[in-house]
């Protein structure tokens, strides 16, 4: 399951929810039919339940949205605190050097000299751009910014990222 983003608090009176959006481009989203709402990012795919989307639209620095059956304030206050996704096979297509984050976690990271840094333990958002959370064998993090002039080329299929980065970095 993809998180999509988190639902904070409801949104008027006619059941529609705030959702913060975990992602670049929300609005995508408003074109797949079922959304998937659990209490944990984190549960394994059964623990989802399914639900139609009725509507969805951008407000604010996310989205508001409105499930089937979610008719008014007091339903939509349950769904409060709760996570939405999708299976990956229902995420639109990417763009060329595009990349959903859940695609790039578990990718090895080997510099321009062929030698292993680790692997893709997470990614995060700052101000400026995204980092890749790197990890080694060891434990050993190094938070390398996801931008082209370090990221030289994002090989999924090869479970693979090369990057302009030194090992003792």
């Amino acid at each position: 399951m993809i998180v999509l983003g988190r639902i904070s608090a409801p949104f008027g009176v006619r059941g529609w929810v705030r959702l913060q959006a975990f992602g670049d481009d929300p609005q995508a989203w408003a074109c797949m039919p079922q959304w998937w709402l659990g209490a944990d990012e984190q549960a394994p795919d059964a623990a989802w339940q399914e639900r139609p989307l009725a509507e969805c639209r951008p407000h604010a620095k996310g989205l508001i949205v409105r499930f089937e059956g979610i008719e008014d304030r007091a339903a939509a206050e349950k769904l409060a605190g709760l996570y939405a996704g999708v299976p990956r096979e229902a995420l639109p297509a990417t763009a060329n050097n595009e990349f959903y984050w859940a695609d790039l976690i578990g990718l090895d990271v080997v510099n321009q000299e062929g030698t292993r840094l680790g692997r893709v333990a997470e990614l995060l958002r700052s101000g400026a751009h995204e980092v890749l959370d790197v990890r080694d064998e060891t434990g050993r993090q190094r938070l390398l910014p996801f931008v082209a002039a370090v990221v030289m080329k994002v090989d999924p299929a090869a479970r693979l990222i090369r990057v302009d980065w030194g090992h003792d970095w």
